[in-house]
């Protein structure tokens, strides 16, 4: 009797590869690495839905969703906190009106388990809305997260 191999993906459908796992994600500013974080969310864009209203030549109305405004999402980071300050400081151009310097690209890089990128996105126009630092206590033994927002003005993905 014969056996029939079993069923694997074609390789051109995609369904072989794993989904990606987010280990550790970098931010650049400017160019300029910021440091590494251990939590990203946010990323993406939608449309405002509007309904407009059409009649067809035998007069009948109907209504057509077409695609409004197109909104960016604000990107969060997460990190525990260190003795670094750099995203403290571009907060501080952005609180100081400095939207000149404040706006920078930036890029944020997704890495793999074993520290190899698997994704990157990168942000135009990009300054920073929220800057906090961790909740403390000391009768606690968390680490202190500290967490930055920004806004961008467009991205695109690479890898």
């Amino acid at each position: 009797m014969a056996t029939e191999a079993p069923l694997t993906p074609q390789r051109s459908s995609g369904w072989e590869e794993d989904p990606l796992v987010g280990f550790n994600f970098s931010l650049e500013i400017g160019g300029g690495l910021v440091g590494y974080f251990t939590e990203c969310s946010g990323i993406g864009s939608e449309h405002d839905v509007v309904e407009k209203q059409f009649v067809d030549k035998d007069g009948h109305s109907f209504v057509r969703k077409v695609p409004g405004i197109l909104k960016y999402n604000n990107v969060s980071m997460k990190r525990g906190i260190t003795s670094d300050l750099k995203i403290w400081e571009w907060r501080a151009d952005a609180e100081k009106g400095d939207m000149t310097k404040a706006r920078q690209n930036c890029t944020i890089t997704m890495f793999d388990r074993n520290f190899k990128p698997v994704a990157t996105w990168h942000f135009l126009n990009a300054w920073p809305s929220k800057v906090s630092g961790p909740d403390l206590s000391s009768d606690g033994n968390d680490f202190g997260v500290e967490e930055i927002e920004f806004v961008h003005e467009g991205f695109y993905r690479e890898i």
